[in-house]
């Protein structure tokens, strides 16, 4: 795992209202790590506590059986459905599977459908974890702080999204 100097870690508790996630196969383990400082707080004291009221997590696999982590995701969502929601994006799932969530790649329109807008400025954060071809899609580079790709397009600065 490369570390980046200017994006080595965020700290939690986190100080923003709303959080998208964006994932792309084993790029889930941060957000995972981020969901049960957000999620599992609830004897957390005052100062610990994540600002967060709402998280909403887009993760990409090829099929239904390449999502790890999926009975611990369904499950902060069925018990945390007001603060918690998880959308699957499969690129490669069998159409007669019985699969009826979202089906491509994660692209401008599920990040407008799903993920707080970029005009809600300091209460929304961005956080990007995949493969290099998503970050190149998505945001830009790992290693650059700039934010280009589908999220640059839609207005996000660089304040509101981490790359992992």
């Amino acid at each position: 795992f490369k570390h980046i100097d200017f994006n080595v870690k965020i700290p939690a508790p986190f100080a923003q209202k709303r959080i998208g996630m964006i994932a792309g196969g084993t790029g889930i383990t941060p957000m995972v790590q981020a969901l049960h400082a957000i999620l599992g707080s609830e004897t957390a004291t005052d100062g610990q506590k994540s600002a967060t009221e709402e998280v909403t997590l887009l993760y990409g696999s090829r099929e239904s059986s390449d999502i790890l982590g999926e009975d611990m995701l369904k499950q902060w969502a069925k018990d945390q459905p007001e603060k918690f929601k998880s959308i699957d994006v499969l690129s490669n799932e069998p159409e007669n599977s019985g699969y009826n969530g979202e089906r491509g790649f994660i692209d401008k329109e599920k990040i407008q459908k799903y993920l707080p807008p970029a005009s809600l400025g300091n209460d929304v954060i961005i956080f990007v974890c995949g493969p290099p071809i998503m970050y190149k899609l998505l945001c830009g580079p790992r290693d650059e702080k700039e934010v280009t790709g589908i999220l640059g397009e839609l207005g996000y600065t660089s304040e509101q999204v981490f790359k992992f």
